[in-house]
């Protein structure tokens, strides 16, 4: 019997730029940070169900209403979400961390436990969802809207004594990725082609917002990544509301993304 801890951290903070306050916005009257931890119990092998968050002020209210609803949390580094991620592990004993944002609230339960399967059954050390074997795409939101990230608290303790920026808000996945440092896999996930670079599955601007409300009308929260492919073929016109959304992330993201450099590059 595997005897690793096998958590979902949900990393958190409320002093978003573009959206603030978004995981406490309420979608057909609950809260999406509610609603996304309500789906994740919906999962059949992980442990707990943590948030992760900052010790920033700015918090503070959130994590009033963490613990009005019961739900376990951790505070730390506020910019530095890998430090955060590891601290948090070590309190928790976690071995394996199941990396799901606090806007990823369509996370299907179904991936969060293949994933856990993945490594449990092989020796890697990161896997993530993606629309091929060869290149990773950070840009596909449909994929990661629906499957989650994985990895060992060892590959993270790596990470954090090489890195050499405390600032990784943006990209920090992308770490586990860098050449020779880890054994990954790539969880391929192939959809429509058309709605893989059309749909946005996030919660990030106003636009986002406003389609999570509408999916969630139809569908209420438990649903599965096979409704909601099956909505949006059948109502299209869902698609435009975030179709502009999609380069104004992209631009973001590569304006933002963090410093890769290591301390000491592994031979």
């Amino acid at each position: 019997m595997n005897s690793e801890n096998f958590d979902v951290f949900i990393p958190v903070r409320t002093a978003s730029v573009r959206l603030p306050k978004k995981h406490l916005l309420e979608i057909n009257g609950q809260p999406s940070l509610k609603i996304l931890t309500e789906r994740l119990k919906k999962a059949k092998k992980i442990r707990k169900i943590i948030v992760c968050t900052t010790n920033s002020k700015s918090d503070d209210h959130l994590i009033e209403f963490l613990k009005d609803e019961n739900i376990e949390f951790f505070r730390g580094d506020e910019k530095d979400i890998l430090q955060r991620f590891l601290d948090a592990a070590k309190f928790f004993k976690t071995d394996v961390i199941i990396d799901v944002e606090g806007d990823k609230i369509y996370t299907d339960p179904y991936f969060v436990d293949k994933i856990v399967d993945e490594m449990q059954k092989s020796n890697i050390d990161f896997i993530i969802g993606n629309d091929s074997n060869k290149t990773f795409n950070p840009a596909n939101h449909l994929v990661h809207g629906f499957i989650p990230a994985g990895f060992r608290t060892t590959a993270l303790e790596r990470i954090c004594g090489l890195k050499n920026t405390k600032n990784n808000e943006t990209g920090y996945k992308e770490f586990f990725l860098l050449p020779k440092l880890f054994k990954t896999k790539f969880l391929v996930f192939k959809a429509n082609q058309n709605l893989s670079k059309k749909v946005r599955l996030t919660i990030d601007y106003e636009s986002d917002y406003i389609l999570a409300k509408k999916i969630f009308k139809k569908l209420g929260t438990d649903f599965n990544y096979e409704d909601v492919l099956d909505l949006f073929l059948k109502n299209p016109r869902l698609i435009e509301i975030t179709h502009k959304s999609i380069r104004q992330w992209e631009k973001n993201y590569r304006k933002s993304i963090t410093d890769f450099s290591l301390k000491n590059k592994p031979s």
